[in-house]
């Protein structure tokens, strides 16, 4: 099955989220752990729907918004994340593979960040993903859409 979008990327940004409302730590990797999230990030949670978040740098860029601002774990580069559906699984690095769950709905959070970029991320907001095979992730691993 071919798909007319990009179903491939990297991982341009790498972040873990030390606690509630606390800044995002940029890391070289992090372990992602099966059913869990990634090792020491605060929204690891067994059966979450809502382990690991990733974002594209594009949209981050276009809305002049830093890696990790709007607290995403993975940055990616190239892979189209939002053209993306429930149940579809990404190949990250040498063994990771994650699953998306949902759609990530701006939160009111983003207008502490900058009025209106609530409505600025509307639609684009990012993906998230549950953790199926763990690993480790590294900054300018590939990410690609497994098709089965």
């Amino acid at each position: 099955m071919s798909h007319n979008f990009s179903t491939k990327g990297i991982v341009a940004s790498l972040q873990l989220c030390p606690g509630y409302r606390k800044p995002m730590r940029m890391v070289e990797e992090a372990e992602a752990i099966a059913n869990l999230g990634l090792q020491n990030d605060t929204h690891a949670l067994p059966d979450s729907s809502r382990q690991i978040l990733l974002i594209e740098k594009q949209t981050l860029d276009e809305l002049r918004i830093l890696p990790g601002q709007v607290k995403e774990n993975i940055t990616t580069a190239g892979i189209q994340l939002m053209k993306l559906n429930h149940a579809d699984r990404l190949k990250v690095g040498g063994d990771v593979v994650l699953e998306i769950t949902k759609a990530c709905s701006p939160c009111n959070r983003m207008e502490e960040i900058r009025p209106g970029l609530l409505r600025e991320l509307a639609g684009r907001r990012g993906m998230l993903t549950r953790v199926i095979q763990g690993g480790t992730i590294r900054r300018g691993d590939a990410i690609e859409l497994i098709v089965e």
